[in-house]
């Protein structure tokens, strides 16, 4: 097993789009097979807590993660922090009633799993969700900053990857069931997959029409909205030369079509920052017809980054005082 640390924020290349959109298909396969064999029903709340080894890792954590968030405490018995940060998680898994699972991993008997994970120091917490592994914080962090990453978590499993949690029966008895009751279906789910199929194809003019078919019929839909907002970036790039583009943008800082192109490029390079600020600045720079233009592809790539993301939290900011 090979981690993959994946934004909270949006994917800003194209590897990343067509993982997400791989594990995305991936859980809905899970989960469709599930449905299959009639699930297992409910769980009771002590199956929220797990203590696994590199031997169930793959069972307890890869596949369960194609039905809810897992989330991976790294402890040991000597550490101190451990001590005051295990009984909190284990605490919320309770409290969040089948949202994520907690798998409880002993870090002196499995290094293998620790070395997988590059970690230096415990405790030290990861999620898994849809087979993709991403850093959530190291240390024994306080109990508002843990519930607003899960919260994080939460949000981007079933924003992305349609993960709803599982289902928990307070009279259920211990170990009797582990999978989630199967979602079912939703109305997009094969416009939505032949934009996944495109992606992964290459297709990226086909990935953005199957992202507007959504659209078109559900304005709103935020897979879709957030698809369609990657696939176009990446479709922009397409055939850019960014030396190029990077050169001209640098000689003619007031040329608005060069600021925008190296803005894109910053982005798919995981510049985030950096490609909000160079849009900040043209928009200081210009007005009329211009500026409104720079302001337009900015949004966009707020869609791109997700709303939540304190970088477009700032950049906003900033924009308004740009602005106004």
């Amino acid at each position: 097993m090979q981690p993959r640390n994946m934004s909270m924020s949006g994917v800003v290349d194209l590897a990343a789009v067509k993982a997400a959109q791989e594990a995305k298909a991936k859980a809905e396969q899970a989960r469709a097979e599930a449905a299959r064999h009639g699930g297992a029903g409910a769980v009771s709340p002590a199956d929220l807590v797990l203590d696994v080894d590199e031997a169930g890792f793959e069972r307890e954590v890869l596949q369960r993660s194609a039905e809810v968030p897992v989330v991976i405490d790294f402890w040991a018995e000597w550490c101190q922090p451990c001590k005051q940060l295990s009984p909190v998680l284990e605490r919320l898994a309770v409290e969040y009633n089948g949202r994520f699972l907690l798998a409880k991993i002993d870090a002196d008997a499995n290094q293998m799993l620790m070395q997988q994970f590059g970690i230096q120091g415990i405790p030290a917490v990861f999620a898994v969700v849809a087979g993709q592994a991403l850093p959530l914080f190291q240390g024994a962090a306080p109990e508002a900053q843990i519930r607003e990453t899960l919260d994080q978590l939460i949000a981007v499993a079933e924003q992305r990857f349609g993960l709803t949690g599982l289902t928990v029966d307070p009279e259920a008895e211990p170990g009797g069931g582990g999978a989630a009751q199967a979602a079912p279906a939703g109305p997009y789910e094969d416009l939505l997959n032949a934009a996944a199929q495109a992606l992964d194809a290459g297709d990226l003019s086909g990935a953005v029409q199957a992202y507007k078919n959504v659209l078109a019929d559900d304005p709103a839909h935020p897979e879709a909205k957030l698809g369609l907002a990657q696939a176009e970036l990446l479709q922009r790039v397409q055939g850019l030369d960014p030396q190029r583009v990077r050169k001209e943008a640098a000689e003619q800082p007031a040329d608005v079509r060069a600021q925008i192109a190296a803005a894109d490029l910053d982005l798919v390079g995981g510049h985030v920052e950096d490609a909000f600020g160079r849009l900040i600045d043209t928009v200081q720079r210009t007005a009329g017809d211009d500026r409104d233009a720079v302001r337009l592809r900015l949004l966009e790539l707020f869609e791109v980054v997700g709303a939540d993301d304190p970088r477009v939290t700032a950049a906003r900011r900033a924009l308004a005082r740009a602005l106004f």
